[in-house]
């Protein structure tokens, strides 16, 4: 870590001086969902506060569809001149792993820093006879059809967490739809039992009552709702994802830019106003390093990947 982080140091100060004075006009933020989501909010607070400490706006430009496809492709094919970022997600691990075609290869988007997650929180209906994780992998194990589960469609974050559940035992019959709000709908109403999705869209629904809280699948408690306990206090330390949002750049663009805008976005991170408008949505911001994120964003495409091979996740084209 200390010689990436050297070697980072070293091309930023050795950068051509055509990239001495970057930025010098708008960069552009490509978020690869539709407006009002999570990634969405994530991407408008670091627009917001990265745009404050490099003296230049940072624009929003949403391009949603196709599992973040989409926008993912736009930036892959995007000039490498350090004014146009993905706000990836966690499909952009996956989709090459369950898609039979992509139109742009892994490698031609590359880490500049992880943002922030929105945890996911594992949500049942309150009917369901279970009070926490255990006692709902039990109950779905009594039934012979298994136990309805919502996702926002195949390989997706409610996916993961179904296929993590199997691991443990779950008999879970997983149900696709075409977004998590729907997935979210379909538990509330009691079409499906049970389902995973981001702390912010299921948080104020567990408050009013509509659904029960059983664990989050992230590493730790969420700072707003410090009494659900996680998926590795519960017993299951495998069942791990969360709904996170990270800056990518296109292949090419100057190692001096990536390291500038890394750093720019970790102290952006870590700004008392970020904090204040993300954490009590339920959002984590997660300031990292260049070396730190690209060992986390390898790791996690690692495992998921292995994940998504094992239960033969596909995406229909």
């Amino acid at each position: 870590m200390r010689l990436a982080t050297f070697l980072a140091a070293a091309a930023f100060l050795g950068a051509p001086s055509a990239f001495a004075e970057w930025p010098d006009k708008p960069i552009h933020f490509v978020v690869p969902f539709g407006p009002g989501g999570a990634n969405d909010l994530i991407a408008r607070s670091a627009a917001e506060a990265v745009s404050k400490r490099i003296g230049q706006p940072v624009i929003i430009d949403n391009k949603p569809g196709a599992g973040t496809i989409i926008g993912s492709d736009f930036v892959a094919k995007a000039k490498p001149d350090g004014y146009t970022f993905l706000i990836g997600a966690a499909p952009l691990v996956t989709n090459s792993a369950v898609r039979k075609t992509m139109p742009y290869q892994d490698s031609d988007l590359v880490p500049v820093g992880m943002i922030a997650v929105a945890p996911s929180v594992i949500v049942v209906h309150p009917s369901v006879p279970a009070k926490d994780l255990k006692e709902f992998i039990a109950w779905s194990k009594t039934q012979k059809d298994g136990v309805n589960w919502s996702t926002a469609g195949g390989a997706t974050t409610p996916h993961f967490v179904a296929e993590m559940l199997k691991e443990y035992g779950a008999n879970l019959s997983v149900v696709p739809y075409k977004s998590g709000s729907e997935g979210v709908t379909a538990v509330i109403s009691n079409n499906v039992s049970g389902t995973s999705e981001a702390s912010i869209v299921v948080i104020p629904q567990i408050k009013a009552g509509k659904l029960k809280a059983l664990a989050t699948t992230y590493d730790t408690r969420i700072t707003a709702y410090d009494s659900l306990q996680t998926t590795k206090e519960a017993g299951f330390p495998n069942v791990r994802i969360g709904h996170w949002a990270a800056l990518f750049a296109p292949k090419g663009t100057p190692q001096a830019v990536i390291a500038r805008m890394s750093a720019e976005l970790q102290a952006a991170m870590k700004s008392p106003e970020v904090r204040e408008k993300l954490v009590p949505q339920g959002i984590e911001p997660m300031p990292t390093s260049l070396p730190e994120f690209v060992k986390w964003y390898q790791d996690e495409r690692e495992r998921l990947v292995r994940i998504s091979k094992k239960s033969k996740m596909t995406i229909d084209e």
